[in-house]
C-alpha cells in the first residue's frame, strides 16, 4: 500500500460476507469453528486496507473530513463495515502520503500544509504541468480530446449552478486525465503523489479565490493549445494555468505572492499570460 491511486476505485467492489470483513463485535451464528481461508478471502484482505485508503482519500479531499479535523476510527469501521485495524493501516498509509498527520495520545489529524510548502510544490508542478502539456499536443487522440470537452461542458454547467463541490471533483477527474492521457506511468506516479497535498488549497482557490468561473475559462484553452499539436504551446498554458492555480490559492488564504523571488512567469515576475478562446 503506497500513495498510487488504488487499483479499485470503490469498497463496493468487495464483498464483506465473510468473516474477515465482520466487525470484532459481531458474532456467526452459523460458523463456531474457524476455518482456513480460501484463497480470495486472502486477496480481500490484502485489499482492504488499500480500499479504505482510498476512500478516506475522497473523503478528505471532498472536504467531507476537515483540515484540521480528527479522524474517527470507530465511525469509519462503522462506515466501512469492518474492523479498525484496516482503518488504522490505511490511516498510517495515508500519513506517509502526507495527507494526515499523527499525534501522540491525541490520534490522527487531516493534515494542512503551509503555504510555503504549497509553493514549493507548486514549482515543481509547473514544471511537470509543461511536460504533461508538450507530451499531450504529440499524443493526445482526437477522442480523449472529445472526452476532455465533455468534461468542460459538465464543469460549465457546474459553474451555472454554482456547485463548487461538483465543479472540484470534475476538476480533479480532468487533470487526472491529462495526465493519464501523457502516457508515462513514472510521470503519473510522480504527479500524483506530490499534487495530492495542493487539492484541499486548490478547493480553497475554486471557493474563495474567485477561480470558479475563470478556472473552466483556462481549461478550454489548454484543451485548443493541446488540439493544436503544437507542444510549446500546450506545455506553456498549461503551465501558465498552474501558475494561475497558484495565484488563486494566495488570493484564497490572503497572501500576497513575491512574484519577484519566484521568476515562473514573464519578465517582471507576473504568472505566464494565459490564452483565451478567442486566441493568445
Amino acid at each position: 500500500m503506497n500513495c498510487r491511486s488504488s487499483t479499485v476505485d470503490s469498497l463496493d467492489t468487495i464483498c464483506f460476507n465473510t468473516n474477515m470483513g465482520r466487525r470484532a463485535d459481531e458474532t456467526d451464528d452459523v460458523m463456531t469453528t474457524p476455518t482456513a481461508p480460501t484463497a480470495l478471502q486472502l486477496m480481500q484482505l490484502n485489499s482492504l486496507p488499500g480500499l479504505i485508503q482510498t476512500e478516506i482519500e475522497h473523503l478528505i479531499l471532498r472536504g467531507e473530513l476537515a483540515v484540521g479535523e480528527r479522524i474517527n476510527e470507530s465511525l469509519l469501521a462503522l462506515r466501512f463495515g469492518t474492523s479498525r485495524g484496516p482503518v488504522r493501516e490505511a490511516l498510517r498509509a495515508l500519513e506517509e502520503c502526507r495527507l494526515v498527520r499523527s499525534e501522540k495520545n491525541r490520534g490522527v489529524f487531516v493534515r494542512e500544509i503551509s503555504v510555503a510548502e504549497a509553493d514549493e510544490i507548486y514549482d515543481i508542478r509547473e514544471v511537470l504541468d509543461e511536460l504533461i502539456g508538450r507530451r499531450l499536443a504529440q499524443r493526445a487522440t482526437p477522442l480523449q480530446i472529445e472526452g476532455l470537452k465533455a468534461l468542460l461542458s459538465e464543469m460549465d454547467d457546474a459553474t451555472a449552478k454554482q456547485d463548487v463541490n461538483r465543479y472540484h471533483a470534475l476538476n480533479l477527474e480532468f487533470h487526472d486525465k491529462l495526465v493519464d492521457f501523457a502516457g508515462n506511468d513514472r510521470l503519473s506516479e510522480v504527479y500524483r503523489a506530490l499534487t495530492k497535498e495542493l487539492l484541499l488549497f486548490r478547493l480553497r482557490g475554486l471557493q474563495n479565490g474567485g477561480g470558479f468561473a475563470v478556472s473552466n475559462t483556462e481549461h478550454k484553452a489548454v484543451i485548443s493549445a493541446i488540439a493544436s499539436g503544437d507542444p510549446e504551446r500546450a506545455g506553456r498554458q498549461l503551465r501558465a494555468h498552474a501558475a494561475s492555480s497558484r495565484a488563486r490559492m494566495h488570493k484564497a488564504v490572503g497572501v500576497m505572492a513575491v512574484t519577484a523571488s519566484r521568476p515562473t512567469g514573464a519578465a517582471g515576475g507576473g504568472p505566464p499570460v494565459l490564452e483565451t478562446d478567442h486566441g493568445r
